[in-house]
């Protein structure tokens, strides 16, 4: 079967390889999936560079990249309750590439006619879930978004519709493609049109209330600033460092203004799904897959283009998330 694969730890752009390798044997308490979709996130990228945590280290030779995707039972190994043809989503490991063994506990039924483009980053769609609880934020309150035309992002602003949360998405640059304020944004920041301070901006924007949280995928300056935009008793979640500048703080930003800081780690990191999370996927299912749910895609790459698909994805070349149509 085909894979994407890599033997050295390296940049992404680097390191990688289309291979033929074996089919993967399924072991007790395994179900062989036949792949249909798969993301590239920036977690594979660290996947790649060995910057994740144990137990996420690559085993060579012929590491095979991945972490997120969806795909068909094909077969299982003894005591599985999936049956042959389900449809499933997971984060495990291995998922670009044509087959996958898994074990049962790690994979998410979905219906079959789910979408591919929501399919393949269902894992995504559970951290913006996650990360928009983590917040803290209330109906009628505000959160502020780092980048804001990022997959995660885009599927925070309508989770928090949905919700009744204000949301200021803050960008780059605005893409034609990415209509934000149809997608739950209330408003937008656009850092390539701003000439001002983000923090008089952010409170003219909610009337001097402040956001009551923030997401950061950044980091840098623009962390400091709307550090200094919120409310008291707000909540910043760190969702990523995609700058490379750092920030600073005087301990009185955080105490005198009641602030909690958090990381978040995506929900099935260290551990499968569990029997009492059926029913939060549940109304992530139900909610994502209505038709004005959008989860913005910027190519659709079969295995053989992964250079492009990385290189596109790994230096932000098209808003939206690549990802592999399998089968």
């Amino acid at each position: 079967m085909k894979a994407i694969v890599f033997d050295k730890i390296g940049s992404p752009t680097e390191v990688l390889r289309l291979a033929e390798v074996p089919l993967p044997k399924i072991k007790e308490g395994e179900a062989l999936i036949k792949m249909t979709s798969a993301s590239v996130n920036p977690g594979d990228f660290l996947f790649i560079q060995n910057l994740y945590p144990a137990p996420k280290k690559p085993v060579f030779p012929q590491q095979i990249v991945g972490n997120h995707g969806a795909g068909i039972v094909e077969k299982t190994k003894n005591n599985i309750s999936l049956k042959p043809g389900t449809h499933v989503a997971f984060s495990y490991y291995n998922t670009w590439s044509e087959y996958t063994a898994v074990p049962e506990e790690w994979l998410i039924p979905l219906p079959a006619d789910y979408p591919i483009e929501k399919a393949s980053q269902f894992l995504n769609l559970i951290t913006a879930w996650d990360v928009l609880a983590q917040s803290a934020v209330l109906p009628g309150q505000w959160i502020a978004l780092t980048a804001g035309n990022s997959s995660v992002s885009t599927i925070i602003s309508q989770f928090a519709k949905y919700r009744g949360i204000n949301v200021i998405a803050i960008v780059r640059n605005s893409h034609p493609s990415i209509d934000l304020t149809a997608m739950g944004a209330t408003a937008v920041i656009d850092l390539s049109l701003t000439r001002g301070n983000i923090r008089d901006q952010v409170m003219e924007i909610t009337q001097s209330k402040g956001v009551n949280g923030i997401v950061d995928n950044v980091g840098g300056p623009l962390t400091t600033e709307l550090i200094k935009s919120t409310a008291f008793g707000s909540t910043l979640v760190i969702n990523g460092g995609m700058s490379a500048e750092k920030y600073t703080l005087h301990n009185n930003d955080v105490y005198l203004n009641g602030l909690t800081i958090k990381s978040h780690i995506y929900r099935y990191f260290f551990s499968p799904p569990k029997k009492e999370d059926a029913s939060i996927l549940n109304e992530i299912i139900m909610i994502s897959s209505r038709d004005d749910f959008n989860v913005p895609i910027a190519k659709i790459h079969s295995l053989d283009e992964y250079a492009a698909a990385v290189a596109e994805s790994f230096h932000g070349k098209n808003k939206g998330k690549h990802i592999f149509k399998i089968s």
